[in-house]
């Protein structure tokens, strides 16, 4: 069995040396590992990846010993996951379609190792993607008027299914307070843009505006302030005086299918840690 372990904590010395002991006291093997220390912060992260083969290894007794023997020695905010079990992701959008596309391809063809239990959408209009993928829709209108009962319609779904992760794929409305409380880290958007820059409803068209020779996209996790989470992934394409705003959007969306598949398999992989709104991306 691989477990995963992730730890952030004020940096020390004697860490990596406490760690690799403790597993290996437990009889694993490590085959991976990554670290990275924020001077200035004086805060160290660890990304940590062990075999454990014993036919009576448990990994409540595993997490039980590390937080006594090594833990609470270091003040260490961590977690421990076993791997190959897979997280369940709903998938929220509105009416564009090439994201969710991207994503149940990808998925399809086993490149996303989750289950999908449902797509939330406002609009109507991406059910037949769905009934392509075998995957159930749930249409939740959305609007000032029934705002609270929308919300807690996508709750109930969310509880319903054990959802452990949400992926916004072009959901064109602004997720509640209560929902990024409930899954804190755990929502991804791609914003259609490269981050912080020309944030807002038109972005390809400022940015169009101001003779840019670069677009991007930002796959970020949601956080009550709007467009401005821990930034996961990010990537850009050129473009010129040649280009029409309608390449802008085009090159754009190409753009954003890549990123946020990335950030989606990052988190998959748990190789995120967020610290002061920022993100440790491992290798």
């Amino acid at each position: 069995m691989k477990v995963i372990i992730l730890i952030n904590c004020p940096d020390k010395t004697g860490i990596v040396s406490s760690v690799t002991g403790f597993i290996h006291a437990q009889h694993g093997n490590i085959v991976y590992l990554d670290q990275h220390v924020d001077k200035s912060a004086n805060v160290f992260f660890m990304r940590l990846e062990s075999d454990f083969t014993q036919k009576d290894f448990d990994v409540e007794v595993l997490k039980s010993s590390f937080k006594n023997d090594i833990a609470t020695n270091y003040q260490m905010d961590w977690s421990m996951h076993v791997d190959g079990v897979k997280p369940k992701m709903a998938i929220f959008v509105s009416k564009y379609n090439h994201c969710l596309y991207d994503l149940l391809s990808r998925f399809n063809s086993g490149e996303l190792d989750v289950e999908i239990p449902f797509i939330l959408s406002n609009h109507p209009d991406l059910n037949y993607i769905a009934e392509q993928f075998d995957i159930p829709y749930h249409y939740i209108p959305f609007s000032k008027s029934n705002r609270q009962e929308a919300e807690q319609k996508q709750l109930d779904l969310l509880d319903k299914y054990n959802v452990n992760f949400i992926v916004l794929a072009r959901y064109m409305q602004i997720v509640s307070e209560k929902l990024i409380s409930k899954f804190p880290n755990k929502i991804i958007n791609i914003h259609h843009s490269f981050l912080p820059a020309f944030a807002g409803a038109k972005p390809y068209h400022a940015a169009f505006d101001r003779g840019v020779k670069i677009i991007g996209a930002t796959c970020h996790y949601v956080t009550e302030e709007l467009d401005a989470g821990p930034i996961i992934e990010q990537d850009v394409t050129t473009v010129s005086h040649t280009h029409a705003i309608t390449d802008f959007i085009s090159k754009g969306r190409d753009l954003e299918k890549i990123v946020l598949s990335r950030g989606v398999k990052l988190h998959i992989l748990r190789k995120t840690m967020v610290y002061n709104n920022k993100t440790v991306i491992f290798s």
